[in-house]
């Protein structure tokens, strides 16, 4: 049986309660048949052992997520209406959630939890950056970016090009190539430049949307950033994993006595600096490139810090190496609390989905045990609001941040 056209593939009664749950992906496993014809990037109704109708969505039979649902209404039409609405609905999300002023600066498309499934689109002042990792996605970019510049510029917004970072080894494994450049928008002269300026809390940042890492700029701690700062007022701060030095600057913007910048990256560094001098705070702040994991065991306690930052990458992306990453988490965190004087201050994240809270507050209960210490709570928070998170979608809630007094 088919629906408006489409094939129809049947799936076992685990995807079926799953898409029912509100879960938008099936995976290969979960594929019983394929009715009809389809392409790579096609559209797919999927129906449950019985023949009844849970969602439509993009189909890839080169990817272990065979199907991406992008709706579970039989009557919507997927033409650029549709889309539009959609990508409406996300703007006009962000601007009830996010501060007028921050969005020139944050997360206007954010995957499946937008409903457009492996799409990320970051706004950087006049410029948004792309990255595609779904087939279905790709194959209907040329509707989607046009109608996205559309509908920010008829709200007052303006905008002068849409950059493509697409140099990601997972556009490969769903039949990809990767690429990255200007998507040509009708009547519109293509930039010249790769590199623009943001403002984030009041803080100006040089962004490299070419070659920076992801889109250019991490934006999901923006708020969490925030609340460093208020902590950071008149004490001596080591920032772990700096990278372009943001948490870092916003302790010093927040009346920091010193700030020290580590990060294993040399241009990383060099960045941060850059970012400081920027703004005007370099005098009370230092920079040094360093692996974290050699540094944190050879600094004294006599050296003063009384706030300690750590934001480190995800040292996990997958369930199997999850051991591994507590190990790395309990390390440097055990390490920073040892450092740290009794009444002194910690910040500390977590990035990755596979490290869930439940796991990380275990790991910090185990390192604050071995430490000899105990953890005060300030704020547990996650990521900023631009970055929504769907509770039946476990992989959208992925950032943990705690601040702490050790006590």
């Amino acid at each position: 049986m088919k629906e408006r056209g489409f094939a129809c593939a049947s799936v076992t009664r685990k995807a079926e309660n799953s898409v029912k749950s509100g879960h938008p992906w099936v995976y290969n496993t979960e594929i019983t048949g394929v009715e009809g014809n389809c392409e790579n990037g096609d559209l797919v109704d999927v129906r449950s052992p019985q023949g009844k109708y849970l969602g439509t969505g993009f189909f890839n039979e080169r990817s272990k997520i065979r199907i991406r649902i992008i709706s579970t209404n039989s009557n919507d039409r997927f033409d650029a209406a549709f889309y539009e609405r959609r990508l409406r609905y996300a703007w006009e999300y962000r601007k009830t959630v996010m501060r007028p002023e921050d969005l020139a600066c944050c997360r206007l498309i954010f995957g499946e939890a937008d409903h457009f499934p492996g799409l990320t689109v970051d706004r950087f002042g006049d410029i948004l950056v792309t990255q595609t990792l779904s087939l279905g996605i790709e194959r209907i970019k040329h509707m989607l970016f046009p109608l996205l510049y559309k509908i920010l510029t008829e709200d007052g917004q303006v905008i002068r090009g849409i950059y493509e970072r697409n140099d990601v080894g997972i556009r490969e494994l769903e039949g990809m190539e990767q690429n990255k450049g200007f998507f040509p928008l009708d009547g519109i002269e293509t930039p010249q430049s790769t590199a623009t300026e943001i403002v984030e809390n009041g803080i100006r940042y040089g962004v490299d949307f070419e070659n920076g890492q992801k889109t250019g700029f991490f934006l999901d701690q923006k708020y969490n950033r925030q609340a460093v700062a208020k902590i950071s007022r008149g004490k001596r701060v080591l920032d772990c994993f700096t990278h372009t030095g943001s948490f870092a600057l916003n302790a010093a913007a927040g009346g920091a006595e010193h700030v020290r910048a580590v990060d294993i990256s040399e241009p990383a560094v060099d960045l941060a600096r850059e970012n400081a001098e920027r703004n005007g705070l370099a005098d009370r702040m230092s920079f040094q490139a360093a692996n974290v994991f050699d540094l944190l065991p050879a600094i004294s306690r006599a050296e003063g810090f009384d706030f300690i930052i750590l934001d480190p990458p995800a040292f996990t992306k997958s369930r199997q190496t999850v051991e591994n990453a507590i190990r790395g988490y309990k390390e440097i965190n055990l390490r920073a609390m040892k450092l740290l004087p009794r009444g002194g201050y910690l910040a500390t994240c977590s990035c990755s989905h596979f490290m869930t809270e439940k796991l990380f507050q275990d790991m910090l209960r185990s390192a604050a045990f071995d430490a000899g210490v105990s953890l005060r709570q300030i704020e547990a928070r996650q990521q900023a609001p631009d970055h929504p998170i769907l509770w039946n979608v476990p992989e959208t809630n992925y950032l943990k941040f705690y601040t702490f007094q050790i006590v």
